[in-house]
């Protein structure tokens, strides 16, 4: 979406010494002289999996040639605008959902350049700064950016079933008080408003791969936590805590069945 978004718009940021410096490193020529309508076509031979066929280099040069061109004449550009307009409800949705998280760290980047350009003193554009740092952490040899926002509450699970599965209960009391506690807390407990309109599953009762901030539904995610939350159940309250409630157990198998439908 923001990709389609960006290039309808034809949006072009400031052209900052950041940003030549960047060209530069890029690519292997000049950037004055590439050859756009030839690069459209480039690929790299290692990556070019499955040569496009001579019907599909036909559509998308007149896609190119001549459909391109008559979406940005008046009046026929008011669909464009129309269709903008619609996109980028469906990217504010998506940021809401996911407490400007984002489905992932490129979708993230490209929403916020989707926002800067609508508006640079958004309110959604200053929600956006602080979740930068759930993609970021800081190894041996520098900065990195991992591909989602974690997988907190998929590996605890399995954590607190190995635990379960043993006779470390009781040494381990206090740490599965505490793995419980967050799985609790990790569930989706409403579903997202308009998720229909927006063409999103049920998200009510589950659990996503990080946290509940995430919004993203995840089945097998949702089946191994609740999973955890059975097996520690059976296990004393004094030692790890108060069971959840059977309304959000229910909640769990519900959506559970929603993937089947």
């Amino acid at each position: 979406m923001p990709m389609s978004y960006l290039y309808g718009k034809k949006f072009v940021g400031p052209i900052t010494p950041t940003i030549v410096a960047i060209r530069e490193e890029l690519y292997s020529v000049s950037y004055s002289e590439i050859d756009w309508n030839k690069a459209r076509d480039t690929c790299a031979k290692e990556d070019l999996r499955y040569p496009r066929s001579l019907l599909q280099n036909v559509i998308w040069t007149c896609l190119n040639k001549f459909v391109e061109p008559v979406l940005n004449c008046w009046p026929i550009n008011k669909l464009r605008d129309t269709a903008l307009k619609n996109l980028m409800k469906h990217i504010h949705y998506e940021d809401e959902s996911t407490k400007y998280i984002g489905v992932c760290p490129i979708n993230k980047a490209l929403d916020m350049i989707c926002c800067w350009s609508e508006d640079p003193n958004s309110d959604a554009l200053k929600l956006h700064l602080p979740r930068i740092y759930d993609y970021l952490w800081l190894a041996e040899d520098g900065m990195k950016a991992q591909v989602y926002d974690g997988c907190q509450s998929w590996e605890l699970a399995f954590i607190v079933q190995a635990y379960c599965s043993t006779d470390l209960v009781n040494e381990f009391g206090p740490t599965l008080r505490k793995a419980h506690e967050f799985i609790k807390s990790s569930q989706v407990l409403e579903n997202h408003p308009n998720s229909e309109t927006y063409y999103r599953h049920r998200s009510k009762g589950s659990w996503t791969l990080s946290t509940a901030d995430n919004g993203w539904s995840v089945s097998d995610c949702t089946a191994e936590a609740l999973k955890a939350l059975l097996l520690l159940s059976k296990i004393s309250p004094n030692l790890v805590g108060d069971p959840v409630k059977g309304e959000r157990l229910h909640d769990a198998v519900d959506c559970l069945l929603s993937f089947m439908v």
